[in-house]
């Protein structure tokens, strides 16, 4: 949460890019845009909530009686519009936006309520919430940056525990379930995610984790994050089991680390996100290992784990203070193995910071 000043500017700035668009209706109902504007995480539910605000005036919270009492109000920012079981809030929401001939409608709104809203208001033109909210949320406080910071500190801490975790003879499953227990022991409020890949199981880049056993002298993926004071964390390392690496593994890795260096220091105010991708993946196509790397460099995070900006072949957006995005190339052998390194960087006046800095080494343990 934070003070209630945040949320009447971010609503401003909403307001203000509204008018650039020429939007007139902002609905916002669950995922992360609603608790960036209010500071409240709707529930899924089949009852809906959703964040009205006009192009002018106050923003309306419609959100059902039930789950009110979860709201905490942020000063004048917005009010709250209860609706009780009786009530259709379709048409609360159709009411509060009458008259909209514009109405961007945010990406994570259930189907129904949006095909619902299309009827009630058949003469309003319904268009994504995206241009209006995503160069806000991109654009991170001092504040915001620093959660992402601390974030960064807590799962270089699991990193660091991880190295004492016996991999040989247990499962993935297992090594799984100790990453998660770590994540909350360091600070998350929830975990994300926790990807553990074993040997070859690494070269699907989101394995998930199973029953199969690790040996010792194979490598084991392990790519994990969750939600700290509201802020996702991100991290990738990997673990050599019983010894160091065979020299095919080791030298793959090597080359990992030198893309993965060159990706972090590429990007800065100015540079184009396609140009980090550009960077990183050619230094892996000179290592020889272009084929092996089958996905994006990376991608922006905040509020969310995958958000923009997207650091991938063909996106011309320029980087600018207070971007926020993960650096991951990876090599990945069918069949044999598979690496990855992530880090997450944050675009500062100062150039780029990584805020994870656990061992970037192929890290042998038990």
């Amino acid at each position: 949460m934070f003070a209630a000043s945040t949320y009447s500017d971010r609503l401003a700035r909403a307001q203000a890019r509204m008018a650039e668009l020429n939007v007139d209706a902002l609905l916002l109902s669950v995922g992360a845009d609603l608790p960036y504007f209010t500071g409240y995480r709707a529930m899924p539910l089949e009852r809906l909530t959703m964040l009205v605000v006009p192009r002018d005036g106050q923003a309306t919270l419609v959100i059902p009686q039930l789950e009110a009492a979860r709201v905490h109000e942020q000063g004048d920012a917005f009010v709250t519009r209860p609706w009780g079981e009786l009530e259709n809030p379709i048409d609360i929401v159709a009411g509060l936006m009458a008259g909209a001939g514009t109405a961007a409608v945010g990406d994570h709104t259930w189907a129904r309520f949006v095909l619902d809203l299309q009827v009630a208001c058949a003469s309003t033109h319904f268009t994504r919430a995206t241009p209006v909210t995503s160069p806000l949320r991109q654009q991170k406080s001092a504040e915001e940056l620093d959660r992402l910071r601390a974030a960064g500190a807590a799962v270089d801490a699991c990193i660091e525990d991880l190295r004492s975790v016996r991999f040989s003879g247990r499962r993935e499953i297992d090594v799984h379930r100790d990453i998660c227990s770590l994540l909350i022991d360091h600070g998350h409020e929830t975990v994300d995610f926790a990807i553990v890949a074993a040997g070859e199981n690494a070269a699907s880049p989101h394995h998930e984790p199973g029953l199969r056993v690790i040996r010792d002298g194979e490598t084991v993926l392990c790519d994990f994050g969750g939600t700290r004071s509201d802020y996702c964390s991100d991290i990738t390392r990997v673990f050599s089991v019983g010894g160091d690496a065979p020299i095919e593994i080791a030298e793959a890795w090597a080359a990992l680390q030198v893309a993965q260096a060159v990706g972090v220091q590429a990007g800065g105010v100015g540079v184009a996100c396609e140009q980090v991708d550009a960077l990183t993946r050619q230094s892996l196509v000179d290592a020889g290992y272009g084929e092996y790397f089958i996905h994006r460099t990376g991608h922006g995070i905040g509020t969310e784990t995958h958000e923009d900006p997207y650091i991938v072949a063909g996106n011309s957006q320029v980087l600018v203070e207070g971007n926020a995005y993960s650096v991951e190339p990876g090599i990945y052998v069918p069949g044999r193995f598979g690496l990855r390194l992530e880090d997450i960087v944050l675009v500062t006046a100062a150039g780029p910071e990584s805020v994870s800095n656990a061992s970037r080494d192929l890290m042998v343990v038990e």
